[in-house]
């Protein structure tokens, strides 16, 4: 196996040789570039296993997310509804003492002295 150095970039350059072996196997000159891309190939495994975690975890980010949205707009909802409520409970009390003032200057709703008829 031969290598040359090519002078622009400093990369080498692979000449297969049919005869060259080392231990069986073929002797190799590799890159920066390519050694990373062997060692990521060996470990497919490791990177599979944390591409599910990273989706996983993104899944969960994203559900969290979403969680905290819909936790918001029911506050939101909340809010909304108390101060409705709060609204209604004052209506109700200006309504309730209209209908007591008119109950009261009516004769009709006036309450009789049973005492004083008696006699």
């Amino acid at each position: 196996m031969e290598a040359t150095v090519d002078e622009d970039d400093g990369t080498f350059t692979n000449i297969s040789l049919a005869d060259d072996t080392v231990d069986g196997g073929s002797a190799a000159l590799y890159t920066k570039q390519e050694n990373e891309l062997i060692t990521m190939n060996c470990d497919i495994d490791g990177d599979m296993e944390n591409q599910v975690e990273v989706e996983e975890k993104t899944r969960l980010i994203n559900q969290v997310l979403e969680l905290q949205h819909t936790l918001e707009d029911l506050s939101a909802r909340v809010d909304a509804v108390k101060e409705e409520n709060l609204k209604l409970k004052s209506e109700n009390q200006v309504l309730g003492q209209y209908i007591e003032n008119l109950m009261s200057a009516s004769s009709v709703f006036q309450t009789t002295d049973t005492k004083s008829k008696r006699k």
